[in-house]
């Protein structure tokens, strides 16, 4: 038993404190050099130590100590409890959500729970709480428009969201994540993203919404609402938001990997166990990190879109085409073991 739980404790040190918390922290760097390249400027560049900037990673640690330091502001509530807790409520359902989340072969999983995927949306559901006392309880007009469009964007999303992956079920005729990546296999044509295409870009559009980012980011739109539901937050609650949107960022892109791009799967190899491991689990780390990188793109070519044109997208176009996936799936299924 003794050992069990210490397994246990080491795959959560070296996949959710060391992997995850390590990407969405360099996450916090590569945005700000990443957003810099498109729009031709320099980033992040001036914090140095003796003269040593190492391409602005000191912008790191810079931030941290900062935010360590700052004053931490509270408002004049009447929710002073509910202001302090709500950063909680938005940052752990994003570390949460990875305990069910295959990195590898065989006990390569925190959790192989049957209901993974009944997990995933169950926690990310939650989240949206976190957005929405912040804002209500900052006692802002502004933040509280603020909670109210993340309220509203992050429901309307989920819909899409659940539906999108009811093809994969059928498909697959599982709920566990690991069982699912087992039955892609390493053959790339049985891949989720060739299996339900349109299901993918349905489920990439949500998830984004889903994490607030750019072009749905209207929840802290800066031009109409200064900063949005987190306007009165500072110090390490401001941090708590930011840092817990970046790891939101990693988990959607495990969750798209172990879907829709084989998981822990290397195209063409079927043998587990020893160095075959390590290259399944470095498999699944680039894919993840290829999906980061694609989320920062699209942060930084599109631009935002207006609080009405995401609720149409949502409820008008994803939704019919996340129904219709799911009965196209159904009809083909029906004539191939008909």
């Amino acid at each position: 038993m003794t050992t069990l739980i210490l397994y246990a404790l080491l795959k959560i040190a070296g996949f959710v404190l060391g992997y995850v918390m390590l990407t969405a922290t360099l996450l916090t760097w590569i945005e700000r050099k990443q957003s810099a390249l498109a729009q031709d400027r320099i980033g992040p560049a001036r914090a140095s130590i003796m003269g040593l900037r190492l391409g602005g990673l000191l912008h790191i640690p810079a931030d941290a100590i900062k935010s360590f330091t700052k004053e931490d502001f509270i408002p004049d509530t009447p929710n002073p409890w509910l202001f302090k807790f709500a950063p909680v409520i938005a940052f752990i359902p994003a570390f949460v959500m990875f305990a069910v989340i295959p990195f590898g072969p065989g006990d390569l999983i925190i959790s192989s729970a049957s209901f993974g995927v009944l997990f995933i949306l169950a926690v990310t559901g939650i989240s949206v709480y976190g957005a929405t006392l912040a804002g209500w309880a900052s006692n802002s007009s502004l933040s509280l428009l603020g909670g109210l469009r993340a309220a509203a964007q992050m429901i309307s999303y989920e819909v899409t969201m659940g539906l999108s992956l009811v093809g994969i079920f059928m498909v697959y005729e599982d709920v566990n994540l690991q069982n699912v990546v087992i039955r892609q296999g390493s053959n790339v044509l049985n891949w989720g993203i060739v299996t339900q295409p349109l299901a993918f870009f349905l489920f990439l559009a949500a998830v984004i919404a889903e994490t607030k980012r750019g072009p749905f980011d209207v929840a802290e739109g800066e031009s109409e609402l200064v900063a949005g539901y987190f306007t009165e937050y500072s110090a390490m609650r401001f941090a708590m938001f930011m840092l817990g949107e970046f790891i939101a960022i990693v988990g959607v892109s495990a969750v798209l990997v172990t879907f829709f791009l084989g998981g822990w799967q290397v195209p063409g190899l079927e043998e587990t166990g020893g160095w075959y491991t390590v290259l399944q689990v470095s498999a699944f780390a680039l894919k993840t990190w290829f999906l980061c990188w694609l989320q920062l793109m699209i942060r930084w070519t599109l631009p935002r879109f207006r609080y009405d044109q995401i609720m149409h997208l949502g409820w008008r176009i994803l939704l019919p085409l996340s129904l219709l996936n799911v009965l196209v799936t159904g009809i083909v299924l029906a004539i191939i073991h008909g």
